[in-house]
């Protein structure tokens, strides 16, 4: 099929764009720029995607015409402001992305013809936290407002209900995953990217929370889920699904970080002592609907989900090849 990711340039956008270009698919994108150092640009995914289309989802014209310039089947919609300290700093930049984006995006979606079907992204941080909450979240859980990232994903998340209820052509699915890791990730104020920076400049990295639990999962993991989503909901299903890892497997930031600077073989942290705004602090999913529907699993566990994230870190800081190494994680991934 033509295929069109928005946010294409970012983490998880630019591995969906190499592993729907090794199924077969042609993929086309909507993005900003990438950042000189990304996933994208050492992975050169560039040269993978058919058409690359820079434009800002806030602004509906541009959205609307750089849509109609392509016949595309289906979109999956990844643009957004996806960090909670900036949703603090630039809560209005992060509402307009994140609502009025998605918004602009499920309208142009609507108005072309050829559009079969949308996937549009959420994240596990819309649930109600309030209570410090023990349990997996379940997709039927209500959705709540803490941050304000939090919170605009979760009127993204009520927004693309309230449309899909009322689209008439179009089949619309939501995703709502955890915090995926994987080789290419460099974005601010992130584990993985700031254990791997501190490491290549020798200096420690300062942690916030280190007890805090996540529901780690490797990247490929989640997205196969909304490959096996865009199927069904090309089948005509309008539905919320989560994506998360193995019930059990939900690990403190503290372990994430032992475990994974082992086997990158270098580099330390320490407690951050400095006071910082609200963040859940236990956060887990349920993902046994998909694992009931879709058939979906994971085939990566928490021990092999962060070898493989170091290996491809580890590629980077000697300078190999990372299109080869991404190419290679993909395939292998998919002879599973």
């Amino acid at each position: 099929m033509r295929i069109l990711i928005t946010g294409h340039t970012g983490f998880k956008g630019s591995w969906l764009a190499l592993m729907l270009q090794e199924m077969g698919h042609e993929v086309s994108g909507m993005s900003l720029d990438p950042e000189v150092e990304s996933h994208y640009e050492l992975s050169s995914i560039r040269g993978l995607i058919e058409e690359d289309i820079r434009a800002d989802i806030r602004d509906k014209s541009a959205v609307l015409s750089s849509l109609e310039k392509s016949k595309h089947d289906f979109i999956f919609n990844l643009a957004a402001q996806h960090l909670v300290k900036v949703g603090y700093r630039r809560p209005e930049y992060t509402y307009e992305v994140n609502v009025n984006g998605t918004l602009n995006v499920l309208k142009a979606a609507e108005s072309i013809p050829t559009v079969k079907g949308v996937l549009v992204i959420t994240t596990d941080k819309v649930y109600a936290n309030w209570d410090e909450n023990r349990e997996p979240f379940s997709e039927t859980d209500p959705l709540g407002y803490s941050d304000p990232y939090s919170t605009s994903k979760a009127m993204a998340d009520l927004l693309t209900q309230s449309w899909s209820q009322s689209a008439i052509r179009l089949a619309i699915g939501i995703a709502r995953a955890g915090n995926v890791i994987g080789g290419g990730d460099f974005g601010a104020d992130r584990l993985i990217p700031d254990l791997v920076r501190n490491a290549k400049n020798d200096t420690d990295t300062l942690i916030r929370f280190p007890k805090a639990v996540r529901p780690w999962q490797h990247v490929l993991d989640c997205l196969y889920g909304y490959v096996l989503q865009m199927n069904h909901i090309l089948d005509g299903n309008k539905e919320v699904f989560n994506f998360g890892p193995d019930f059990g497997q939900y690990f403190a930031v503290e372990k994430v970080a032992d475990n994974f600077l082992t086997y990158l073989g270098k580099g330390n942290w320490k407690l951050d002592k400095e006071p910082h705004l609200h963040e859940a602090n236990f956060l887990t999913l349920d993902s046994r609907k998909a694992s009931q529907k879709l058939n979906w699993k994971n085939k990566y566990g928490f021990e092999q989900s962060l070898q493989l994230t170091a290996n491809w870190y580890s590629y980077y800081l000697e300078g190999y090849d990372l299109y080869v190494s991404s190419k290679n994680q993909v395939q292998e991934y998919l002879s599973k």
